[in-house]
């Protein structure tokens, strides 16, 4: 039984437009965004109330601006609808590292559910994640033997963090791993927020077999937090359009691999 994505809602499209116009105008008018999207102010002001519960968008008198960088990096919300083709080349080559009968251990990252989605073809498997989403996707495909991390729950992520999380981990000895993080370089991966850096740390060091998935969106940068170096991965696999030179200085380090995207 596969487990595909859902189709997103005319709802869910039309908040996607009203963030990526904010985001690229950096603030814009209930009325502006009336128009951009053909609906009504009253509906627009209800979308936009969604996206500030949701931390993704700021109100003002008049408006709404966009919230740092840093909140949508972290937002698993935004995270869902940002480079879906290139998760998904991601994907088809890492499950071609999963066997029947292992352990497989996936972070919160949407890459590792966009391989999460795959698994349902491949089982028996038993699958470890503190990601509520990968659990949704997972939790009734009966090859799977499904354990869910505990901790904090942190909406902004919709996983579960923490030191409960960090402890359970680091009492797992896995077959595999698969990770991905929201910046590298040719030597070093970073996070942003010293909380997922922490329990990244904590996967990393429990398996065997070490995977690090990272769309070309994320490749180049850095962020506030050094989370490993890229020679502690056993196979990197990279998607999209990629700096040759960055490329090849990778290889000094670690087997990398380019995943073809289907457009």
């Amino acid at each position: 039984m596969s487990s595909a994505p859902k189709k997103q809602s005319p709802r869910l499209l039309r908040q996607q437009r009203i963030i990526d116009h904010v985001v690229a105008q950096g603030f814009a008018s209930a009325a502006e965004l009336s128009t951009l999207t053909g609906v009504s102010l009253m509906t627009v002001h209800r979308d936009i109330d969604d996206l500030v519960t949701r931390g993704l968008l700021r109100k003002f008198h008049g408006g709404v601006s966009a919230q740092p960088s840093t909140v949508f990096e972290s937002s698993s919300d935004f995270r869902l609808h940002t480079h879906i083709q290139e998760k998904e080349a991601l994907a088809r080559d890492a499950v071609q590292f999963i066997t029947p009968g292992m352990s497989v251990l996936l972070d919160d990252s949407t890459t590792a559910l966009a391989l999460a989605r795959l698994l349902p073809d491949v089982g028996p498997l038993t699958v470890v994640s503190n990601y509520r989403q990968v659990e949704e996707t997972l939790r009734e495909v009966p090859d799977i033997r499904l354990i869910g991390l505990g901790g904090e729950y942190s909406r902004t992520h919709d996983s579960y963090l923490g030191l409960p999380c960090q402890e359970m981990v680091s009492s797992f000895s896995v077959d595999i791993v698969f990770l991905s993080t929201s910046a590298m370089n040719a030597h070093m991966t970073f996070h942003q927020e010293q909380e997922i850096v922490i329990v990244k740390r904590a996967m990393l060091a429990t398996a065997a077999t070490k995977v690090l998935m990272m769309d070309a969106s994320k490749v180049g940068r850095a962020a506030l937090h050094q989370f490993a170096p890229v020679s502690a991965f056993d196979h990197v696999l990279l998607a999209g359009e990629l700096d040759d030179d960055l490329v090849e200085s990778m290889r000094e380090h670690t087997d990398v691999r380019l995943c073809p995207v289907e457009h």
